[in-house]
């Protein structure tokens, strides 16, 4: 099986023994994104709303190194710290990803890296 491991600058730099994503034939996998902004590598802030939306928009840039984009997800996965957030995160993922929506599971966490307040990975099928 080929592998193919994605990495752009357009999203933060793994910060740990992982790849941003890797890519076989049509299906990439995705590995989790917090609110980093990829220039400075800090949280965008204590906001949740805008640590999410930050998360998204890094996820979007691996997807887009790999040759495709958010609306190729079939599978997302949220890690939240507070599932209190769970329905302004359905109303910024009804923003961000166009319908037929993918499959999706949402778990409740006690702590995430960095002090972050939310996470998301994905797989894509191209």
């Amino acid at each position: 099986m080929h592998r193919e491991v994605i990495s752009t600058p357009a999203a933060p730099a793994a910060i740990g023994p992982y790849s941003q994503a890797v890519k076989t034939g049509l299906v990439v996998f995705l590995s989790g994104q917090i609110g980093l902004d990829p220039a400075t590598k800090e949280l965008v802030g204590e906001d949740f709303e805008a640590q999410v939306r930050q998360a998204f928009a890094n996820l979007d840039a691996v997807a887009r190194a790999a040759g495709g984009s958010l609306a190729d997800a079939v599978k997302v996965s949220l890690f939240l710290t507070n599932l209190g957030h769970f329905a302004k995160v359905n109303q910024i993922m009804a923003e961000l990803l166009p319908a037929p929506y993918p499959a999706r599971s949402t778990v409740g966490v006690t702590s995430l890296p960095r002090g972050a307040k939310f996470e998301v990975d994905a797989i894509l099928v191209l």
